[in-house]
């Protein structure tokens, strides 16, 4: 392999894969650089991911405009991306978001409500009888409305998603290092990447695309202003017939009328293991990670019983009729920035930020990548495009 390039993107992510796909694709002579998925979180001491799963909730309807306009330029591209790289990705089940019509907790429905119509993203409103008819596994208290996105929405498997940028990437002359990065330097005239295999890349520009872990101090010169959460995910596992019974489940995210209880679940999803799962997420309390070796030390904890088994009762309150065999639970992080939008920005003339998904990044990542290709060969990015320059 090379050691010099035009540019090298760290991070073999959802926005990394995608960033590297896209300046591939413009003609740079590009690398893209990361390790595997590791084979047991619980002993490894490397970087982690959070896309070490098979479903994310993918859909247009947002309480953000920004974020809303971000995922329907990704969407948009799914099925282009799954026939191009042969790899298929997007299911499209539709997707559910339900909260309460009124009271303290309506407004997150309102947002979403009032962005949707603004942007007319095609969708239907459903309460009451008509909700119960429409989907009959969910058991919604009085009172609640549910705004259901039938297309181009459903979930994404994100795995599949970084297989196919990155094919894609390779088919346009791409190299991809599969090795963690221990640090970045600028140096006279380049920017050099140093791997912990001992490999050391050259690059004009570098682009840091490492989630949560792009906070560390040896990738990117400047602090970088991002919040790292604490993430359990909780797995029950259901059997053949129980998933064929769920057979037109979508994804949802629901915020109940219960103070704090915020969660989404994915219908029942293949798993690499064998098994199906509907998966479910929505940490009552943000808990902050501070620095890298707390994130790695809650990746292998493999998350908190304690979330997991009110997620479980949540979801048995929801799901009433669920019938299902085991339930577990694993770990993952979520990056926040102080402003809600993602961060891609030139930090130096030759380093590059390119992160903070704020819990809706995964859908969002084919555009993303892209915005961070645009910076990468010194574009700038139309702050008229997604009302934001994604600055600091």
């Amino acid at each position: 392999m090379a050691d010099q390039f035009e540019v090298i993107v760290v991070g073999a992510g959802l926005m990394g894969s995608a960033a590297a796909r896209y300046l591939a694709e413009m003609g740079v002579d590009v690398a893209l650089v990361g390790p595997e998925e590791p084979t047991d979180k619980s002993s490894h001491d490397g970087v982690f991911a959070s896309h070490y799963d098979q479903a994310r909730i993918t859909r247009k309807l947002d309480a953000d405009a920004g974020w809303a306009k971000i995922a329907a330029a990704a969407i948009e591209r799914y099925r282009t991306l799954e026939q191009r790289s042969g790899i298929r990705f997007f299911e499209e089940a539709g997707s559910l978001i339900a909260g309460p019509q009124s009271g303290a907790t309506a407004k997150f429905l309102h947002d979403v409500r009032a962005v949707g119509t603004a942007q007319a993203v095609g969708f239907e409103s459903l309460a009451g009888e008509a909700l119960s008819a429409r989907f009959p596994f969910f058991a919604f208290p009085d009172g609640i409305e549910a705004l259901f996105e039938a297309s181009h929405a459903g979930w994404l498997n994100p795995r599949a998603h970084i297989r196919a940028q990155i094919a894609l990437a390779e088919a346009q002359g791409a190299k991809h290092h599969r090795a963690e990065v221990a640090r970045v330097e600028e140096q006279a005239g380049h920017a050099a990447v140093h791997c912990a295999d001992g490999t050391v890349l050259r690059a004009d520009r570098v682009v840091i695309a490492c989630g949560g872990f792009s906070k560390s101090q040896a990738l990117l010169p400047q602090p970088i202003p991002l919040t790292v959460y604490a993430r359990t995910i909780s797995f029950f596992e259901i059997d053949a017939a129980e998933a064929a019974r769920l057979a037109a489940m979508p994804s949802l995210i629901y915020d109940a009328p219960a103070p704090g209880l915020h969660i989404y679940v994915l219908p029942p999803v293949a798993y690499p293991d064998g098994t199906i799962r509907i998966k479910l997420g929505g940490d009552p309390v943000d808990v902050e990670l501070h620095g890298t070796a707390e994130i790695k030390d809650w990746f292998r904890s493999g998350g908190s019983p304690e979330v997991s088994a009110q997620l479980a009762a949540a979801l048995q309150t929801l799901m009433p009729d669920l019938r299902y065999r085991t339930i577990s639970h694993d770990s993952c992080v979520t990056s926040f920035t102080s402003t809600g939008k993602p961060l891609i920005y030139p930090q130096t003339d030759r380093i590059v930020a390119l992160t903070g998904g704020n819990g809706v990044g995964a859908k969002c990542a084919d555009e993303l990548g892209r915005l961070g290709a645009m910076v990468a060969i010194g574009q700038g990015i139309p702050t008229n495009l997604y009302g934001a320059d994604f600055r600091p």
